[in-house]
Order: structure tokens, then C-alpha cells, then sequence
């Protein structure tokens, strides 16, 4: 009658034959590159002997397992003259780094499974950005709005406006006899800009000037344009000197909501 072993196995379930070499290296305090083959061949082997797995997959795995361990263990029992020759190193090195692999993986799926049970035990909120947030608005960079735009462009465009408007021909020559100051509200030229705006989205100064022919209009006319331009609502642009200056609005401006509280109400 065979001895019965004298380690014996708890029944355990292992994921493949490393681990339950792993499990036997790990309880007999052995170290993985110096395993005593012929122990932990006899420790494995009884496992094997009273598994009650019938998925034949499963069983051929731990079956392969024994067999490579049953020819290191002969191997190894052979004597020293008789295998010096043919082996030229330690027959469980192969062995030995395998299982240093499958620790390395198992390792890192431990970790793995820890972090995601520690994701289960937190809860997310969507983002949402508060009401005062969402309502900002970033300050207009005025060097960044008046880029290309210089002041001797800006000049230009004005002489020019007002040379046109002296060569034009003056239907109220009679009405000029006695002059007049009226005060402009830059105000309301700001709307009457806006309201152009609305409708033509893309135009030239002077386009915008046509039926202005008084040069306070011009010059509060301008202004109403670098209002514009500060509030983010419109921009300017100019090829040249020679050319009129082109104003657009701004992709998502809304020309609706204008904060005219800090303007002055009249000019001239």
C-alpha cells in the first residue's frame, strides 16, 4: 500500500496549474529559483489525484502541469555523471520563470480588481457649471479687437468721409446761413448702428455714413463703431490705407442685449 502524503492540500479552486504551484511554494516557505522538486511534485500530484473537475480542458491543463514536473523530478534524480554533459543548466530555471510571470500578472490584476472595487463605492455628479458662470462674459482684449487697425487707417477713412461730404452737392445751402448745434445722443447712434447691423451683418464705414452729412454725426458715428467694437459685438478690418474699413458681426454676437449704462448720453 502506498504512504499516504505527508502535506496534504486543502481543496481549493485555482485558476490554472501555476497557481496551485504558486499556492504550494508559498505554504512550504521555498523559494520559487531553488524549488524542491521532488516535495512539491508529490504535493502537486496528490492534489491532482483528488480533483473532481470533469471540464477535460481544465484537467488536461493540471495533467500537462504533472508531466513537466515528473521529468524535471527525473531529471534531477539522475546521477551527476550521466547528465553533466547534456544539461547545461538548472532544469527548473524554465519553471522557476514562468511562475515569476504568471506572480507579475497576477499582481497587477490584483491591484486591478481593488481599484475598481474602490471606484464602486464612489459617486459621480455630471458637471454643471453654476448660473454665474455660464453668464460670464471675458473682458474684450482691445489691442487683440484692434489688431491691423491703426490710427493713421482710421484717420484716413474719416478724411475721406468728410472730403466726400464737402464735394457733395448741399441740397440745404440756405438752411446753413444760420448756424445750429444739435446735441447727438451717441446712444441712440449706437441703436441706429445696431440696427444697421442687424440687417446687413457685413458692411464699410462708409456705407454706414451715407445719409450722414454732419461731421458731428460722422464722429459720434465712429465712436458708436468703437463701442461696438469694446462690447465684443462687431470687428473692423482694413487691407490698406487706401481701402474703407469693414465692419462684421461677430459669429454668436447678440446685438439684442447691449450694456449702454456707462455711456454718456450725448457728444458735441
Amino acid at each position: 500500500m502506498a504512504a499516504t502524503p505527508k502535506y496534504r492540500l486543502e481543496k481549493l479552486n485555482f485558476d490554472g496549474p501555476l497557481d496551485l504551484l504558486l499556492s504550494l511554494i508559498d505554504k512550504n516557505k521555498v523559494d520559487i529559483y531553488d524549488i524542491p522538486i521532488v516535495e512539491i511534485t508529490d504535493q502537486y500530484l496528490a492534489y491532482v489525484g483528488g480533483m473532481e473537475e470533469t471540464d477535460l480542458d481544465i484537467v488536461s491543463d493540471f495533467i500537462v502541469m504533472a508531466a513537466t514536473l515528473l521529468d524535471i523530478k527525473a531529471r534531477m534524480l539522475l546521477p551527476e555523471e550521466e547528465t553533466k554533459e547534456d544539461e547545461e543548466e538548472d532544469p527548473r530555471k524554465e519553471l522557476a520563470d514562468r511562475l515569476i510571470q504568471y506572480k507579475r500578472y497576477k499582481y497587477i490584476a490584483s491591484e486591478l480588481k481593488g481599484r475598481e472595487e474602490d471606484a464602486i463605492r464612489f459617486m459621480y455628479r455630471d458637471s454643471e457649471l453654476p448660473e454665474a458662470l455660464k453668464s460670464y462674459v471675458p473682458p474684450v482684449d482691445l489691442n487683440e479687437l484692434l489688431k491691423g487697425v491703426t490710427y493713421e487707417s482710421l484717420m484716413g477713412v474719416y478724411e475721406k468721409v468728410l472730403k466726400r461730404m464737402k464735394n457733395a452737392i448741399n441740397e440745404r445751402a440756405e438752411e446753413l446761413k444760420t448756424i445750429k448745434r444739435d446735441r447727438i445722443s451717441l446712444i441712440k447712434c449706437i441703436e441706429g448702428l445696431r440696427s444697421y447691423a442687424k440687417g446687413h451683418r457685413r458692411f464699410s464705414f462708409t456705407e454706414l455714413l451715407n445719409d450722414r452729412r454732419d461731421r458731428s454725426e460722422v464722429v459720434v458715428s465712429f465712436l458708436a463703431v468703437l463701442e461696438l467694437m469694446k462690447m465684443g459685438k462687431i470687428s473692423v478690418t482694413q487691407e490698406d490705407l487706401s481701402k474703407d474699413m469693414e465692419v462684421e458681426v461677430k459669429n454668436g454676437a447678440d446685438l439684442d442685449e447691449l450694456d449702454l449704462s456707462g455711456i454718456d448720453e450725448s457728444f458735441g
